[in-house]
C-alpha cells in the first residue's frame, strides 16, 4: 500500500512560503502577514481577471473543494482518534497482564520464601529442644 506523497509536498510548501514571507520580512511577522496578505490579493485580482465570467464558477469551485478536503480531513482526524484509543486501551491490557504475571512471580517468591523459613525455624529449633 504506497502512501500519498502530496500531504508531504503541500507541507512543505507551506512552510517555504511562510519561510520566505517571514525572511523577506526580516523576522517580523505582522509585516510577513501583510506582505503575503498583498501577494494573495494580488493574485485573486489577476486569477479573476484573467477567467472573466468564470469568478462565480471558480469560486463554487472552490467551496466545493474546500469542503471535500474538510470532510477527508475530518475523516482523517476521526480515524487517527480510533486508532489512537485503540492503542491506549491495548497498551492498558498490556500493562494489567504485566503487573498480575509480576504479581503472581512475587507470590511465587514469597511463599518459597516462608516455605523454607518455616523449615530453617523448625531445624533450628530441633537443636534447642523444641518440636
Amino acid at each position: 500500500m504506497s502512501k500519498s506523497r502530496l500531504p508531504l509536498a503541500l507541507g512543505l510548501t507551506a512552510a517555504g512560503g511562510i519561510g520566505y514571507y517571514l525572511y523577506s520580512a526580516g523576522g517580523n511577522t505582522n509585516v510577513a502577514k501583510k506582505q503575503a496578505e498583498a501577494d494573495a490579493h494580488k493574485v485573486s485580482a489577476q486569477f479573476k481577471s484573467e477567467l472573466p465570467g468564470r469568478g462565480d464558477q471558480a469560486r463554487k469551485d472552490a467551496e466545493k473543494y474546500g469542503a471535500e478536503a474538510g470532510a477527508k480531513v475530518d475523516k482523517t482526524i476521526h480515524k487517527t482518534e480510533a486508532e489512537l484509543r485503540k492503542a491506549a486501551a491495548d497498551a492498558e491490557a498490556y500493562a494489567k497482564d504485566a503487573r498480575a504475571a509480576a504479581m503472581k512471580k512475587v507470590d511465587e517468591f514469597d511463599k518459597k520464601v516462608e516455605a523454607e523459613a518455616s523449615k530453617a525455624k523448625s531445624g533450628i529449633s530441633s537443636w534447642f529442644g523444641g518440636k
